[in-house]
Formats: structure tokens, C-alpha cells, sequence
């Protein structure tokens, strides 16, 4: 038993250590931001395809998710962070214009959220408008692999 609860504690505290050391790596922290956006609209691409059911949580959710994980992501870019992700070296010759795209996408986020699409066809018209921002800011600034 005590075996049991000493390697619970081992997991757990491993977990704990491995967010503090990609918390402090910003190309750790930016990856998972776009993962959360990327996973936020596949679930609202679901919806929009008729692939998933139109729930309203879901729709919260994801506009959410969308909104809060763009606002933090300009700042994982600091100098002296270029190397190791798909980050295009364009972001930090032009910051000031990929901050604007991702401000734009959290505004358009926010303001989706605020009238959020109560149906199939609104929610395709939230993801087209939120793809045109993330489709612009990818073709710009990320390496394709």
C-alpha cells in the first residue's frame, strides 16, 4: 500500500515539474496554445460539417479556448526563442503586424462568443471567419514543414 501512494506521489510531482520546465520553454508554451486553438477548431469544423451534433457548450467552449489561448500566445515569442519550432523568422522582423493578426483573431473570437452561432450554418460562418485569420497568419509566419 505504501508502495502504491509513494509512486503516486512520484507521478504526480513529475507532472508538476514537467509544467514548471515547459512553462519556462516559450516554444513548449506556444505549441500547446496552438494546439488548444487547432483542437478548438476541429471541434467547431465538426459542427460546421455536420460531423458532430451542434451543441451549444461546444461552441462556448471552443470560442473560449480560442479567445484566451491567442491573447497569450504573442508574448511566447521573445527574442532568442526562433530556433526549434515552425516559427517563421518573419515573426520577429514583423511583430507588430503578427500581433495585430492574433489580436484580430481574439477579436473575432470575443465577438463570436458574444453572439454565439446558434446553429450548423452560423458555426460554419464562425469557422470561416476564424480560418481566414489563422489561414493569414500561417501563411505568413510559419515554416511548413
Amino acid at each position: 500500500m505504501k508502495l502504491k501512494t509513494i509512486l503516486s506521489a512520484l507521478v504526480i510531482a513529475g507532472c508538476g515539474v514537467s509544467a514548471v520546465v515547459a512553462a519556462d520553454d516559450p516554444v513548449k508554451v506556444r505549441e500547446s496554445l496552438m494546439k488548444q486553438i487547432g483542437g478548438s477548431m476541429g471541434a467547431l469544423a465538426g459542427i460546421a460539417k455536420g460531423e458532430k451534433p451542434y451543441d451549444a457548450e461546444v461552441v462556448k467552449t471552443a470560442l473560449t479556448t480560442i479567445g484566451t489561448s491567442i491573447k497569450a500566445f504573442p508574448d511566447q515569442f521573445p527574442a532568442g526563442s526562433e530556433a526549434g519550432s515552425e516559427a517563421s523568422p518573419k515573426i520577429w522582423e514583423n511583430m507588430d503586424d503578427f500581433k495585430a493578426k492574433a489580436a484580430k483573431l481574439g477579436t473575432d473570437a470575443d465577438m463570436l462568443l458574444a453572439q454565439l452561432p446558434a446553429d450548423q450554418a452560423a458555426v460554419g460562418e464562425a469557422a470561416g471567419v476564424l480560418g481566414k485569420n489563422c489561414g493569414g497568419c500561417h501563411q505568413l509566419y510559419r515554416v511548413k514543414k
